[in-house]
């Protein structure tokens, strides 16, 4: 799951700061800062993000960063983004709760702090999904049973890989991880296939979510298909293959957030 956001805070090292930190994890797409309330309203506005890093308790007084800001949204906006407080106090934690903020987060925000933020974000998303579908029934007079299908479930993602008029099908759930060849990106499926389409690694990563995630330049892995994380040799080893993929420093985040996910799940630690 990816998410476009802003950062508005006074601190422009602050700003760096967090920015670095987010940089780590490819779900996350930086789209602008602002270092006051006006600024950033007119950013929020106009960019549309999906979260909102913000001061609520500033040095510079002149920006009027507050709490405040929250409600100047709700004059324009139905639904808000998601509101992540950063800051160095926490004497604002209960006031901030009160307006419904998704995190609140002391000041330097941490790798640990966004991988957190993201399950939980995402664990977030996807009651939202099953809620949708839930309405639909209900708006449709059909029972919705305990166990009813997500619509990415009821309609799984299939790839189409198009070459001279030849249509190639290939379900997602079958691929294993995405390698770069240059301007072409190979594909290697669970039956030990390679398949190349011409597209770039970039285009997979803007175009896939879950469970598919960015761990090197070179790759982007299936986490269905990850049966064992060496952080020591920092390589991913890939289920019923000899196949090992290096992650690097830049993604070590995304890897972070797969240890994390899987940990949250039916998971016993030996």
């Amino acid at each position: 799951m990816n998410y476009s956001y802003v950062i508005i805070d006074d601190d422009q090292e602050s700003v760096l700061k967090t920015k670095a930190i987010a940089d780590g994890f490819s779900e996350l797409c930086f789209i602008g800062s602002a270092q006051n309330a006006s600024d950033g309203l007119s950013l929020v506005l106009e960019k549309k993000p999906e979260i909102i890093f913000l001061e609520i308790d500033p040095v510079n007084l002149s920006s009027n960063l507050s709490l405040g800001f929250i409600d100047a949204l709700h004059k324009y906006l139905t639904i808000l983004p998601k509101i992540i407080v950063t800051t160095q106090e926490k004497k604002l934690a209960f006031d901030s709760f009160q307006y419904e903020v998704k995190e609140y987060l002391l000041k330097p925000v941490t790798q640990t702090d966004i991988v957190k933020m993201m399950l939980r974000l995402n664990k977030l998303k996807r009651e939202e999904e099953i809620g949708s579908v839930e309405n639909a029934y209900q708006t449709n007079n059909s029972p919705f049973s305990l166990g009813q299908k997500t619509p990415n479930e009821l309609h799984p993602l299939r790839l189409c890989i198009k070459s001279y008029g030849d249509h190639r099908y290939i379900d997602a759930k079958d691929i294993c991880f995405f390698q770069a060849d240059n301007n072409s990106t190979d594909i290697h499926l669970n039956s030990g296939e390679m398949i190349t389409a011409f597209k770039t690694l970039k285009y997979f990563e803007a175009v896939l979510s879950y469970p598919f995630i960015r761990i090197h330049k070179s790759y982007i892995v299936n986490r269905n298909y990850i049966s064992r994380i060496h952080n020591g040799n920092s390589v991913c080893y890939i289920k019923n293959t000899n196949t090992r993929l290096p992650f690097s420093k830049l993604y070590k985040g995304n890897v972070e957030l797969v240890i994390s996910d899987f940990a949250n799940g039916n998971y016993l630690e030996i």
